[in-house]
């Protein structure tokens, strides 16, 4: 999808980063090898999870001050279905678009 968004030379840039949740920091290797998607690591510091509401599997949408507008959550919508594929990349594509 990165690479769709990418070429679609939308206004704004969409960037799909992962956002490990501290504590889980053991399958951090697990997850980055052999993958191509970004992912950085929360810190108690900062805990952007808590911030943005996360639920465990969601995907989401920040505006450009990294501020929550949406989530999609990819336990209840497998993106293997082209409709729920199709509706988080319109999602991301509405918020890139002025």
């Amino acid at each position: 999808m990165q690479q769709e968004l990418d070429a679609a030379g939308l206004a704004v840039p969409v960037q799909i980063i992962a956002v490990n949740q501290v504590g889980h920091e053991s399958g951090t290797p697990m997850f980055t090898s052999n993958r191509d998607l970004p992912m950085v690591q929360e810190t108690a510091a900062l805990d952007v999870w808590d911030l943005w509401k996360v639920t465990y599997r969601d995907v989401v949408i920040l505006d450009e001050n990294n501020e929550r507008l949406d989530a999609y959550n990819l336990t209840q919508n497998n993106l293997a279905v082209q409709a729920n594929y199709d509706a988080l990349k319109a999602m991301l594509v509405a918020a890139a678009t002025p």
